[in-house]
Parts: structure tokens; sequence; C-alpha cells
């Protein structure tokens, strides 16, 4: 439950709770920060720092401002030019009312940050405050709605750049640490305020009159060079479109990016100052067409971000999945310009219904609009419901009402809260104006409940016609509007012009009876590609689509058809080793990139997974025999690299291992596949998972050819989860007790994924339990994706009723485990549940 707040109440209690939040929105506003901090040369020193707030304040009462630092971190405080002692509590610093009046007021504080948000890599640092983590580095409002001008300088040690939401105003080199000052920036919440600094390589382009400045770290200047005209041009291309779909020009003073080595997010929408992750824009020369259309969709984001989120911001983070799906919403409607030849429906639905029906079938399934008490719980909301499920449900909407109807309502709602706040009922109003459609109902079962439909489709002999019949598999009697596609193989042929036809389906009630004749061949549901549901097949469709898929000429068909048998395995009503020969002979027959990538992941999975190992072994020949083929068949580096990297997941015979081998080693070249530094790494720690002869010393010979310092450092911290040792592995999980050990996250997971591999399932059997128990100390420091990342990492390599049970005794045992954390739990657990039922017949408790 929430903590209550009045004026007049003591302690406001931990984090931010709505009612603190509420409170302070109705009395303060006009919110300006003048900031400075200086970042010493050593990173055991701690940053200080002084702010300036300055803010209207409704009534003479007492004033809470968040800082998340120990007491002895607040220094000298003044409000209106006086020295007062405030009161300090834990996440809080109080002005007494005395200290303050109606109007305008001054409140000025010294401090000492703590590192929690700063990100502090030795000769670099960038922050990141989402979503309620600027409290940790200086005091503030630490809410969204409260939105607030910006004047940020920086003390860095010589040598040293520095970027920030704002404009460079001076750069004095005079002093012994050169004093960077930067130009106050428009109204921006908190979590949105970043900058960072550090011995960084700046590159700087122009595209439509606009100036773009990149901030990276990379050393491998051809990379660079390779890469760099993308990456502009897809800003470019993205900011044309944003402007010209919601009317309003890019609203901020400029837009730099900072390529951040192993950042732990995709990237991060701060305003004047993007931050990506350098592995998304920086491609290696065989990048796979997804990890293309990857970079195109998270710079078409990010872009987008400046407008869904930036310029209106959500009032309080339960809404935190609005910036999220019209980011997503509109980046791919932004990508398909630049990507003529691919097929944009396609790519949408692999991009967002498997990641979301992975979650949505779970016990720990969340709806897309959460309620949130305290913004200390705002990180847990994040996951694959808002930035898959929700992007199809919009899709749904845009379907229902049409495409002006829902851009006429977006300008409205952009421009009417333009540098402020809004909330979803806000923008359903406004949508709701524009159709005869009930939105708010149709938004009550979509967006505010959890779960998917179960959709079976049936023929009836006696009517003639397929029955489509949708139930709710939680027992809530929900029924969930919306159209989805159905096609039915009924030729005689296969590959004749009438071996399928495709019919789309308005479905409301719960059963919808569709007119066909004589009993199709198969039944296949969602082939639209925006459809959302579990569609139930029945046996004779299954077997014809297990013969028949491959050649069906429509690739959205195919792809759903996949998705449909995938699913069937996971439900325990198709045999894995039946479903992964189907795969395996699929793949000559395919030419679509995007689907050989699906295929080639569902390989993975179910190889991984669904297979006990003895049959995995007793198959790998033959998985691999297959994979060799068709990257020597591959014309295109993407193509190759999509298969190399199939290879070198799944390789377990002595002949496969050694050929890769050979390639590390540089005996071997694969014509048409250039490999570079980052591949040959991912070789090395491959063959060194596998326990090939002579192990530790490729590890020793890749460290002495790695180029990048960046790259250099991450591959020294993982290389011990790959010691054949079990005492340096059980050492390295042991480390990550320890908050300090676990900063650099995406190092962690990567680590955490090799001592947990499916070669090591037994023994990593012992890191489960323990990992558990380190949930909540991970969500309460880590990053908003860490604790579901870190059970993935956790649990993914497990197929055992063993290790089920550890996991279903632990949710026994631990009753109050906070809701969302068990949520995450359940979501990351599934996955096992689901293979040690197929594998070990395990049913749980």
């Amino acid at each position: 439950m929430g903590i209550g707040f009045s004026a007049a109440s003591g302690d406001p209690g931990p984090g931010v709770s709505h009612d603190l939040s509420k409170h302070r929105r109705a009395v303060i506003s006009d919110v300006r920060y003048d900031l400075h901090l200086a970042v010493p040369a050593e990173q055991t020193d701690p940053v200080t720092g002084r702010v300036r707030v300055s803010f209207r304040l409704a009534n003479p009462e007492k004033v809470v401002l968040d800082f998340r630092a120990p007491r002895s971190n607040v220094g000298a405080v003044t409000s209106n030019g006086r020295a007062i002692d405030p009161i300090l509590s834990p996440d809080h610093i109080t002005i007494p009312a005395t200290a303050v009046h109606a109007g305008t007021n001054v409140v000025t504080l010294a401090f000492t940050s703590t590192d929690a948000a700063l990100n502090r890599r030795g000769d670099y640092l960038y922050a990141l405050f989402v979503p309620d983590r600027a409290a940790t580095a200086f005091p503030c409002f630490d809410q969204p709605d409260l939105k607030a001008r910006f004047r940020l300088s920086l003390t860095v040690p010589p040598g040293w750049r520095a970027v920030a939401n704002g404009s460079t105003a001076s750069r004095d080199s005079s002093a012994s640490q050169p004093m960077i000052s930067f130009r106050e920036t428009l109204p921006i919440s908190t979590y949105l305020f970043s900058f960072a600094a550090g011995k960084l390589q700046v590159d700087e382009a122009d595209r439509d009159g606009r100036h773009f400045t990149m901030y990276h770290r990379e050393t491998d200047s051809a990379k660079v060079a390779r890469n760099r005209d993308a990456i502009y041009d897809l800003h470019a291309a993205a900011l044309r479109w944003l402007e010209d779909y919601t009317g309003i020009k890019y609203p901020f003073e400029k837009f730099d990016f900072f390529a951040i080595p192993a950042f732990q997010f995709g990237g991060m929408e701060h305003p004047g100052a993007v931050w990506y992750s350098a592995g998304a824009l920086f491609l290696d020369q065989a990048a796979t067409q997804n990890q293309l259309l990857g970079r195109a969709n998270v710079i078409s984001h990010e872009t987008a971000h400046m407008w869904f989120g930036d310029l209106v911001t959500m009032e309080w983070f339960n809404d935190v999945w609005m910036k999220e799906v019209f980011a997503n919403f509109m980046a791919d409607k932004i990508v398909g310009p630049s990507f003529p030849a691919i097929n944009h429906q396609l790519r949408f639905f692999l991009g967002h219904h498997p990641s979301a029906y992975a979650t949505d079938r779970t016990m720990g399934a969340n709806p897309i609009r959460q309620p949130l008490d305290n913004l200390s719980d705002a990180g847990s909301l994040y996951g694959a419901i808002i930035y898959q499920k929700a992007p199809i449900v919009m899709r749904q909407l845009e379907r229902t009402i049409g495409e002006e109807a829902m851009r006429a309502g977006l300008r409205e709602y952009l421009d009417r809260h333009r540098f402020g706040n809004a909330s979803w009922p806000d923008l359903i109003a406004i949508l709701d104006r524009k159709t005869p459609e009930d939105l708010r109902t149709w938004s009550r079962i979509w967006v505010e409940e959890p779960g998917r439909p179960t959709i079976a489709l049936r023929y009836s002999p006696g009517r003639r016609a397929v029955v489509a019949t949708q139930r709710d598999g939680r027992g809530r009697g929900l029924l969930w509007s919306q159209q989805f596609g159905v096609t039915f193989g009924d030729g005689v042929t296969l590959g004749a012009p009438d071996s399928t036809r495709t019919v789309v389906v308005g479905s409301r009630g719960r059963q919808q009876v569709i007119p066909v004749g004589s009993a199709p061949r198969f039944l296949l549901g969602g082939t639209d590609g925006i459809g959302y549901g579990r569609f139930e097949i029945d046996a004779a469709s299954r077997a014809a689509l297990l013969n028949e898929l491959p050649g069906i000429g429509d690739p959205l068909i195919r792809s759903a058809g996949w998705q449909t048998l995938f699913e069937d395995v996971s439900e325990g009503s198709l045999a894995p080793e039946r479903y992964l020969a189907t795969l395996v002979a699929a793949l000559p027959k395919e030419q679509d990139d995007l689907i050989s990538e699906e295929l080639l992941g569902q390989i993975g999975t179910i190889y991984w997974r669904y297979l006990p190992d003895p049959r995995r072994r007793a198959l790998a020949t033959i998985v691999e025999e297959a994979l060799w083929a068709e990257l020597d068949r591959a014309t295109t580096p993407g193509r190759k690299g999509a298969y190399f990297n199939a290879l070198m997941a799944v390789t377990l015979t002595t002949s496969g291992t050694g050929r890769l081998e050979r390639i590390w080693h540089k005996d071997e070249t694969l014509a048409g596949l250039p490999l570079e530094e980052q591949q040959y790494v991912g070789l090395a720690e491959a063959l060194a998972l596998r326990g090939v002869s002579g192990a530790p010393e490729i590890l020793d010979e890749q460290e002495r050819r790695i180029g990048n310092p960046d790259r250099l450092a991450r591959f020294r911290f993982v290389r011990k989860s790959l010691s054949a040792d079990r005492t340096i592995r059980d050492s390295v999980f042991g480390s990550f007790k320890e908050h300090a050990n676990r900063s650099r996250e995406s190092w962690v997971l990567d680590a955490m994924r090799y001592l947990s591999h499916p070669l090591r399932a037994t023994e990593s059997e012992r890191y489960i339990q323990p990992s558990l128990e380190l949930l909540e100390e991970i969500k309460a420091t880590g990053d908003i994706f860490f604790p579901l990342a870190w059970l993935s990492a956790a649990l993914d390599g497990h197929q055992s009723a063993a290790a089920a049970t550890i996991v279903a005794d632990f949710l026994r045992t631990h009753p109050m485990l906070p809701a969302r954390l068990r949520g995450k739990l359940l979501q990351a657990a599934d996955g096992l549940f689901r293979a040690a039922a197929v594998v070990d017949g395990w049913s749980p408790p």
C-alpha cells in the first residue's frame, strides 16, 4: 500500500509514494536546478556537488526533497539565503515550513553523490536516472510530473570531454581540473536529465540542416567509418518522419548521442544526449538482417521518445508503458522506408508476438497498465508486455478506429500537453471522441488485464464451417474484441493457386462461425500478423502443417505456423524431436532471412531446452551438418553470419568443435564471411565452454589479440566463468553476492549464462537457490531490466525436475515475496517448468 502524505505529517516514508507525488505536484511549480558536480580523477574518490533549487510554493509549508544517500552525504543547506538545519530521513531532506514562504523560494544544498546511478568506469562515466535514481546523485523532486529546467556544470579530469542535455556553453581549462558548463534545458523530468564525461572520441555530421554529434569509445576506426553514415542517415530519417507525422518540429535544442560499451539498455532517450549500446550501432561486416533492422529500430525508438515521453511525459510511472508503446509503435512505422525490400508485416509479427507470448502465457503475466503506489517499485513495471504486447494492442486499436483518427488523436494529445504531463485516460478520452467504438471497455480488457485469449479453431461438418471459440484460460470470463486472420489449407495439390485461403475474422463474442464448405486440410490462426492469442489447432492440422508449412508461399503465414507449432511443443502436444526434424528440414527451403533466423532461434531453444542430453548428442551430427551446409549455400555475409552464430551456439560433436577451433586459429577461413574481433572473442569463449584441449591457452591468446580496452576489460571479467575448474566458477558466482561486483550488469549476465549453461546444468543447480535469494537485493540495487535478466541467466540453462523443484519450493516458502518480483520469477521460470514437464514428466506441486 502507498504511504500517505500530508503537509502536517511526519516522515514522508521511503521512496516517493504516489501520495507524496500528488501533494508536491499540487503545491510546487516552476522548478529550476542549477547543479555543479566535481568528478575526481580517481574512481575511488566520491563525486561531490552543490545544487541550487528554485521553485514556486503555493502555501508556506514544509518542502520534501528526495536524496537517497546516507545522512553524512548532506552538507550545508540554505533556504532563501539563510542557513538551516533540515530534517533528514531515509530518502529525503525536508525543509521546515518556517524556512520557506508562498511564492518563489531558493534552496541550496552541498552534498556527496552516491555512485548508484553514475556508472563510473575508470576513465569515463555516464548517468542513468530512470526511473527514480536522480535522487541517488543529487537532491531533487524525483517524480516525472515536476518537470524542471536544468543548468549543469561539471569539473572533470584533464583530457576529459562531456556531453549533457544542454549544449556546451563554456569550457574553462585554466584550473587543474577543467570546468564545463552547459546551457539551460527546456522543461524535462528528472529521469530524463543526464550527462556523461570521460575520455571520449567525437564524430560529427550534418543531415537536413541539423548537426549531430556522436560520442563513442570504439577504437576500430574502420568499424566506425563503415557504420557512421547509416547511423546518421537513420537518425535523420526518423526525425523527418516524426516531424511530418506529429506536425511538431523536433522540440529540443540539439541531438547528441553516446555509444556506450556494454550499456545495460539498448538505448535511453535523454533529450539532447541519447545513450545507446555501442554494439547496437557499430555492426560487424557480417551483420544479420535482424541486427540491421535492430539498429534502425532502436534509433527510431529513441528518436520517437523525443515526442512520446520527453515532450509529453506520463504523470506517474503507472503509465510508463505509454512512452514505450508509442516509441515502438512509431519505430515500426519509421523503419519501413529505410528497408523497402523487407516484408514489414512479417517483421512486426516476429519482432513482437513471440516475445509477448513468452511472457503472457506465464502465470507471472502482468497487464499493460499496472498500478503503482511508490516509485521505488517502478523498475518492476518494465518487460515484454510493455515493449512487445502493447504495440500489438496499439495496432489493433489503429485498425479499429482507422489510421487517420489515430494520427489526429495523437497530434491533439501532443499539442495539448507539450512540455507537460498526461495519462492514458487523457489519451483514450481524445481517441474515444473520434470513433463510435467503446474504447473504455476495449481498454479495460486489453490494457488493464493480463493474459491473452485462447482461440480454438475446429471444423464443424454439420455446419460446413470453421468455428473459432474464444475462452479465457484464467477463468475470468473475459472476451477480447479483435480481428485476426484464419488461413485454411483447402486445395488438393500443395502449391496450387488455391492451396491456401485467408480471411480476417472480426471477433466480439465467444464464437465466430466461418463458412468454408468442405473440410480444410489444416486450420491456422493469427495469420494476419496482428491478431493476438493462443490459436489452438487440432491434430490433423498439426500433422498437415508439419509436412506442408515450408512450402506455403506467404511468409507471414509460414511464420505464424512456426509460432503455433513451437507453442504446441511448449504445451506438450508436439514431440520436440519431431519438431526439430521439421525445422532442420525446412532450412534449405527458406529464402526469407527473417524467417531463417526465426527457425535458427527455435532450433537452439528446442535443442537445449526440450531435448534430454542423450538425444541432443545423438542428433548433434545431423543438426551441425545441416547448419554447415546452409552456411556454405548462403550468398550474403549476413545470412552466413546467422548460420555461423547458430553453429557457435549448438556445436557439440568432436568434428564440429575441431572445425570451429581451426577457424579461431585462422587455419581455415569461411568464404564470404569476414570475421571481426567480437566474433573471434565469441568463438574463443564457445571453445572454452566446451572444454577443448588447450582452452586456457586459447583464452590467453584471445586476450592478447583484443585491441579495444573496453572489450578487453569485459573479456577478463568473464573468462573465469569459463574455467574447467568448478572451484573457480564457484568463486565467480560467490563474488556476485557483493553489490560492487555486479555493477557491470551486462558482464555479470554474460558470466552467469556461462556458469549456468546447459553443458554445466548438473553442476550449476547449486547456484539456483542463492540466485533466488539475491533477488530482492538485486531489485533494490540494479537497473530496471536486471532482475528479470538475472533470473533468466540463472534458469535458462536448466530443464530438470530437480531444478524446477528448487524454484517451486522457493515460491512456496517465500509467500511474502513482493508481488511484482514473484511475477518476474514466474515469467523467468516458465520455460524451465515447461521443459521439466516435457523432459522429466515434472508437474508443479
